[in-house]
């Protein structure tokens, strides 16, 4: 793990330590929690990959399409 990671995942479990009443035996809740807390910080800092040079990004929706409606037939 990297050491400045390890740091402030450190720091955020010993912060949910102290804001909990510092109980004992608890240090591997903590320490799991601020790594989920840590992380997804992370993740939502960074910055959106970028497409390949010349290469089209492939939309997430795909589009539909309407279906043709049967026409009513007069007798």
């Amino acid at each position: 793990m990297d050491n400045a990671l390890e740091c402030l995942i450190r720091e955020r479990a010993y912060d949910i330590w102290n804001t909990t009443g510092r109980p004992d035996g608890r240090a591997e809740q903590h320490w799991l929690l601020a790594e989920r807390e840590v992380l997804a910080m992370l993740v939502m800092e960074s910055p959106a990959p970028q497409p390949a040079a010349g290469r089209k990004p492939r939309s997430r929706a795909t589009p539909t399409r309407a279906r043709p409606q049967p026409r009513a037939v007069a007798h």
